[in-house]
């Protein structure tokens, strides 16, 4: 899950070895298709999936405000096929226009007020090129998977190249509303623990479904999974492909 702590350099070297590659990326690497595309992959992180395109023989951009998480993105096997941008979604500025725009990792929820939501969507929209598409993915609220992140359910332990083994778990430090705060706790020695807090928003669809007509996304198509499986009350994720005239 996203998190603003990543822009410490130690923390943002955990996060691949706590994400490995999922269903997600083969998701949006399907989407993306054979046929080489201009892509922005927004929210970047340490720069995986974006490489990942690249590799596929599109032509992609990656951009993130976290300066940890772009540290690691840059040293990365392959980043010389990526063109990365220092930039949060809502002041991006580009001459280029894209076939595809990516948010992925559910970055979606850290843009937490309205209006915060509404300048991502408007900005991203005028970086798309004629007939491009915007697709990111939201958790179902409906099902609640924030009821996980407690120590007894979320404890692991990993091995991060460069630092060894780590002890993580979370914990839920509050749940008002469509906001949930979750603490990480990354425990490196017995006497190194540091523990981070941060906040994501909950939208329903139809919430963020008005968020994109507002946003000028005219055309719209949902998806409750990675499989393509239509939403339902008890769908794990909010998918959407969302794309304008």
């Amino acid at each position: 899950m996203p998190c603003t702590a990543y822009t410490d350099p130690r923390l943002a070297a955990c996060y691949d070895a706590m994400n490995l590659p999922d269903a997600g990326d083969a998701f949006y690497i399907a989407l993306a298709g054979e046929q080489p595309k201009t892509i922005l992959d927004m929210g970047s992180g340490t720069g995986r999936l974006a490489v990942a395109l690249a590799e596929c023989g599109h032509r992609v951009t990656g951009a993130d405000p976290s300066a940890g998480m772009m540290k690691v993105a840059r040293s990365r096997p392959g980043t010389a096929r990526v063109n990365w941008v220092d930039s949060d979604a809502a002041h991006l500025s580009l001459e280029q226009r894209f076939d595809l725009i990516i948010m992925t990792g559910h970055v979606f929820q850290v843009f937490l007020e309205d209006d915060a939501v509404s300048a991502t969507l408007r900005t991203l929209r005028r970086h798309l090129a004629p007939g491009g598409a915007l697709a990111f993915e939201t958790r179902n609220p409906l099902v609640e998977e924030w009821r996980e992140w407690i120590p007894s359910r979320s404890r692991e332990t990993v091995q991060v190249p460069g630092i060894g083994k780590i002890e993580v778990h979370n914990d839920i430090a509050a749940a008002e509303g469509a906001l949930v705060t979750y603490e990480t706790h990354f425990r490196f020695a017995p006497d190194d623990i540091v523990v981070t807090r941060d906040t994501l928003r909950f939208m329903s669809q139809a919430e963020l479904a008005a968020f994109l007509a507002n946003a000028g996304f005219t055309e719209l198509t949902w998806f409750g999974d990675w499989d393509r499986s239509p939403i339902t009350p008890q769908s794990p994720e909010i998918i959407v492909l969302a794309g304008s005239r």
